[in-house]
């Protein structure tokens, strides 16, 4: 029996809502990884730091767990003992953005009595999710010194009022029809007085910070309703940005548990595993903490040439690197089944989904399905295919991007849900430790 098999249970699925909780932000997000790393041996290492050996808590260190922290990405790997500079890598990646709502540069808005934020629609959020839900405000500031500063306002705060049937009735027949500029502006007050620098005064004030010492943000809002378990025997889960922290954290639990095994002797590991979790992938992942930016590929070399590698090595190493590109993609939908492909149809709990598309919106061939198959096969995790319909257009991950950047073998997987990028998504409740089963086994490589 591999040591991989049932691993992790129904308690890692009641730590994701956990982690969706406390993670309402990417540079939330990333934080939370980064502590449970550390938790596991895992230390930060600078970018700006001159890498003569792998960098690590011991200078002369050349295994254990390090982690590189930028912005709303984090890269962690870990160097299992004896590895070469050769050594290639199996990668689980993932995003840590969602779709929502993003506060603007001058943010204080309203009329007629009412107090707004302005905000700008950040990827493709499913609009009508957001109208009368309860919404707080999270993200980074950052302060006149340079530092950075953490804020998550988790209690209802904002609200996008939908207008009343009776002022529409157009609604039932026509559908609900948004402009983004003028029917998303949530309201948070009351008054005619619009005073600029309003919410960010308030925002200095509510983490103790004096005035005026902010002097950037990068704010958006979520929805206060906590994830919770649903359904007649708690089979579902429905909670926020399932898209795609659900990935992030299984990747999470499954590279410090190998970690934990492999310092402890219990397994060896023929390669470096790697968990990277990119920003911006809602908006294309054109950016530096993005997955079509330079930090995964230069973490990976100074890593090879740390262990005292030569180009050459950097070369092999990468030629033997396999990459999971796990990301969240669609249920078969009860009321819609006529949008799938007819004889593709994942269901919720039937474990994680093998994601193919011919013309390359995702990464996946022939040979990296056996090597999903067999991962699953070590870890006792049942697998299901996924393929658009062909009269429907085929989403994309960060998948084709990782292979092309890269010239990385990457597979497309993920787990299937509904609801994809509303304000609340919805799984089964079997399918997060079922996926975090199978990255292990990918990522032990036995």
């Amino acid at each position: 029996m591999s040591s991989t098999r049932a691993r992790f249970d129904r308690g890692h699925t009641d730590d994701l809502l956990t982690f969706l909780a406390a993670s309402p932000s990417p540079y939330h997000a990333v934080a939370n990884v980064a502590e449970r790393l550390e938790k596991a041996g895992f230390r930060q290492v600078s970018e700006t730091d001159a890498w003569t050996t792998e960098p690590g808590a011991d200078a002369s260190a050349t295994s254990g767990g390090r982690y590189v922290l930028r912005g709303g990405a984090i890269i962690a790997w870990y160097v299992p003992q004896g590895a070469e500079p050769h050594t290639p890598y199996r990668i689980v990646g993932a995003h840590t953005d969602s779709p929502n709502l993003r506060v603007k540069p001058l943010p204080d808005s309203g009329a007629h009595g009412w107090r707004q934020v302005a905000v700008e629609l950040y990827g493709g959020p499913l609009l009508n999710s957001w109208l009368d839900r309860d919404l707080g405000l999270a993200g980074r500031l950052s302060l006149r010194d340079g530092s950075t500063r953490l804020v998550n306002i988790d209690r209802p705060l904002l609200r996008v009022p939908q207008l009343a049937i009776h002022l529409d009735r157009s609604v039932s027949s026509e559908g609900l029809k948004l402009d983004k500029q003028r029917h998303l502006q949530p309201v948070w007050g009351l008054g005619d007085d619009v005073r600029d620098g309003d919410l960010i005064s308030f925002l200095e004030e509510e983490t103790g910070l004096g005035s005026g010492e902010v002097t950037g943000w990068d704010l958006m809002t979520h929805s206060v309703e906590p994830p919770a378990y649903l359904g007649r025997d708690r089979e579902l889960v429905a909670g926020p940005r399932m898209d795609n922290l659900l990935s992030v954290h299984a990747g999470t639990a499954a590279l410090a548990a190998l970690a934990t095994s492999e310092a402890g002797g219990n397994v060896e590991l023929p390669y470096i595993p790697v968990l990277a979790a990119f920003d911006h992938e809602e908006n294309g992942s054109q950016s530096d903490t993005g997955a079509d930016g330079p930090l995964l590929g230069s973490v990976l070399e100074r890593s090879v040439f740390a262990r005292g590698g030569s180009y050459e090595d950097r070369a092999r190493s990468f030629a033997g690197t396999v990459c999971l590109s796990s990301d969240t993609g669609h249920a078969v939908h009860p009321n819609y089944a006529e949008r799938h492909d007819p004889t593709h149809h994942p269901r919720a709990n039937g474990g994680p989904i093998l994601k193919v598309n011919v013309n390359n919106r995702y990464a996946t061939d022939g040979s990296g399905r056996a090597i999903f198959a067999a991962a699953c096969e070590r870890a006792g995790v049942p697998f299901q295919s996924f393929v658009s319909n062909n009269s429907m257009p085929c989403g994309t991950t960060i998948g084709p991007i990782t292979a092309a950047r890269h010239g990385i073998k990457t597979v497309d997987i993920g787990v299937a849900i509904l609801s994809m990028h509303s304000a609340r998504e919805l799984c089964g409740a079997d399918d997060p430790f079922l996926l975090a089963n199978a990255v292990e086994a990918f990522l032990e490589g036995r």
